[in-house]
């Protein structure tokens, strides 16, 4: 008796191969019909016994697959933008297209487009207590990544924790001239009251670390600059723990994609150009959508926050 699909169909078709019966007479006997032994032999002599291997009976299209003009719509989105599949879903629907972002996503991970992570990270669930806006401010500086005209330069970004909103300023010096001149310029930028600010234990906001140490009165430490403007301003100066980067996560997630969709997508002539081309760049990023403000934009949140 035989194993297999494939051996069974042999067994039908063999015989009248080797003209040792006649089709017609053959489908008589066999409970499979006429069609179903044409089409064996058929496929026997193209192919031999392997075209009387089993295929897969699923069809070839879904009436409810994707069109593939959205498709590629979405590969362009995602090579251009670099964006996730909620953000493409978002933009998607403002031009009238109703897609789920995990078919998206799906579509994004079939053409390799994932991003690949070394390592799976654990999910937390938080309690998130809502902001007001300008309640926390995180502040912190990035190095322009390649010289102009072999002199470096620094990147001060400053963003609201409740609504994403950031403001970007490029100085010739990481110092703490730059860093109180940059307070001051935020402070006349925003919008809303600045109410506390967050920064790392760089030297050039707070000397708790360095200076505090050194001096020759523990107990009555000299102030740093930036602290004693925050003091006379009544702005509280939180400080996060040395090598918690991720207590400052807003900011430094900030700086991540000011790296993929600024600098390297970008040339500076001189530092001129680069203050320019930064400011539209801030301009595009507070005029984004954003998944952590379920798809709304800094600006946006601005306002609803009112």
């Amino acid at each position: 008796m035989p194993k297999t699909i494939k051996e069974e169909r042999l067994r039908w078709v063999l015989p009248i191969i080797n003209k040792e019966i006649k089709l017609i007479d053959a489908a008589k006997l066999c409970k499979y019909g006429k069609r179903t032994l044409e089409r064996w032999v058929s496929n026997y002599k193209k192919s031999g016994e392997a075209g009387l291997e089993p295929q897969s009976t699923r069809p070839k299209t879904n009436p409810n697959e994707t069109p593939i003009r959205i498709k590629e719509w979405i590969i362009e989105i995602r090579n251009r933008e670099k964006q996730c599949a909620l953000k493409t879903m978002w933009d998607l629907q403002d031009e009238g297209i109703n897609i789920h972002f995990n078919t998206i996503q799906k579509i994004i991970k079939n053409e390799g487009l994932t991003r690949k992570y070394r390592t799976r990270k654990a999910k937390l669930d938080y309690v998130r207590i809502p902001l007001k806006k300008g309640e926390i401010v995180e502040i912190d500086v990035k190095f322009v990544p390649d010289p102009i005209d072999r002199k470096k330069y620094y990147q001060f970004t400053a963003i609201d924790c409740a609504s994403r909103w950031r403001y970007l300023q490029a100085y010739e010096n990481i110092d703490n001239v730059s860093s109180i001149a940059f307070l001051k310029e935020l402070i006349s930028v925003a919008d809303f009251k600045i109410i506390a600010v967050k920064t790392d234990n760089g030297s050039i906001f707070t000397n708790r670390y360095l200076g505090y140490n050194r001096s020759s009165d523990p107990l009555n430490p000299r102030f740093h600059a930036f602290d004693i403007l925050c003091n006379e301003l009544e702005i509280p100066h939180y400080l996060i723990d040395p090598g918690k980067p991720a207590q400052n996560g807003k900011v430094e997630r900030s700086h991540r994609t000011d790296q993929e969709k600024f600098y390297d997508e970008n040339k500076f002539k001189s530092f001129e150009d680069l203050k320019r081309k930064m400011k539209i760049w801030n301009k595009k990023y507070n005029n984004t959508k954003h998944c952590g403000l379920n798809g709304k934009t800094p600006n946006e949140m601005l306002e609803i926050l009112n």
